[in-house]
């Protein structure tokens, strides 16, 4: 076993858990961030509504975030995965692919979320760039464009409303026989928006954007970007094992203060909230950081 102990150890080096070092190192705590350089936006060309860096690569704000930690003595980053975390009393055993083994008070999982590919060909090569799952992080840049949502019953109603906003020529495609209720189906028409209930079969795309939808019955439906949610899952399950409890979504389980069913255990950024974007897993991180060292005070008060 490692004699070094941790304040804390960060499992998953993207905007939360960096944003949570930043407070911490700030705090004089000895942070160590164990990250696998495998972020969920990986395949985002561009961040949007974070200020100041409206506009940049996802990959380039990261890269700056790690600069500036390293101005902080106390706070380590690490290249690594965490493939089993131990409650040893008060005190967590931490331990990695390459046989390291590390001892913390406090773990934070700062780990993110993993999409689910729907199997239509051609999706997974758009999503991210043309196929589009939030429209505050990307509805400007295709603004009055002609879009595409895909979804059905009550979520795919509430998605093709919310689209509305950015474009007025907008189709609904249930990919399937529609569950929507009859008043939905007539609000989307009143408002100008189609249904296609034919199912999908494919997606013609170059370079990663969509340009049509290829229906079962033959037809193509040209598009400019699609809008889509897609299931998601825990990026590990680590949490879990140690009795981390997850909301009804599948997202942590955490209190206002960041923490988990588990004392000592925190999380912060989409692993635990529908809203993902880097200034909401900036802004979760940094409120992780600041009570789990007010946290670190108590106890040693």
């Amino acid at each position: 076993m490692s004699d070094i102990k941790y304040d804390v150890i960060i499992i998953g080096g993207s905007y939360a858990g960096l944003a949570a070092a930043l407070a911490l190192g700030r705090s004089l705590r000895k942070v160590l961030i164990i990250d696998n350089w495998e972020p969920c936006n990986k395949k985002a060309p561009h961040s949007h509504n974070f200020l100041t860096n409206d506009g940049e690569k996802p990959a380039a704000i990261a890269f700056k975030a790690r600069q500036e930690l390293a101005f902080y003595e106390t706070v380590k980053l690490i290249a690594g995965t965490v493939v089993k975390v131990t409650q040893k009393g008060d005190q967590f055993e931490i331990v990695t692919a390459d046989a390291q083994t590390l001892r913390t008070q406090k773990v934070l999982f700062a780990t993110g979320l993993k999409d689910i590919m729907p199997a239509i060909p051609g999706f997974a090569e758009c999503w991210a760039n043309s196929i589009i799952h939030c429209p505050y992080c990307h509805g400007y840049e295709v603004y009055q464009e002609k879009l595409a949502v895909f979804g059905n019953g009550d979520d795919g109603f509430e998605f093709a409303k919310l689209i509305h906003n950015w474009s007025k020529d907008l189709t609904l495609f249930t990919n399937g026989a529609s569950t929507l209720s009859h008043v939905q189906e007539q609000k989307l028409q009143e408002h100008g928006i189609s249904i296609i209930q034919t199912k999908i079969i494919g997606l013609d795309s170059v370079n990663n954007q969509v340009r049509a939808i290829q229906l079962a019955d033959g037809t193509e439906h040209t598009v400019q970007a699609i809008f889509a949610r897609v299931p998601f899952e825990q990026h590990t399950n680590i949490p879990q094992s140690l009795g981390c409890a997850l909301t009804i979504s599948g997202h942590i389980e955490t209190d206002n203060f960041c923490a988990t069913t588990i004392p000592g255990v925190y999380a912060a950024g989409d692993n635990t909230s529908p809203l993902r974007g880097v200034a909401n897993a900036v802004a979760n991180g940094t409120m992780a950081g600041v009570f789990i060292n007010k946290a670190l005070i108590d106890e040693a008060f």
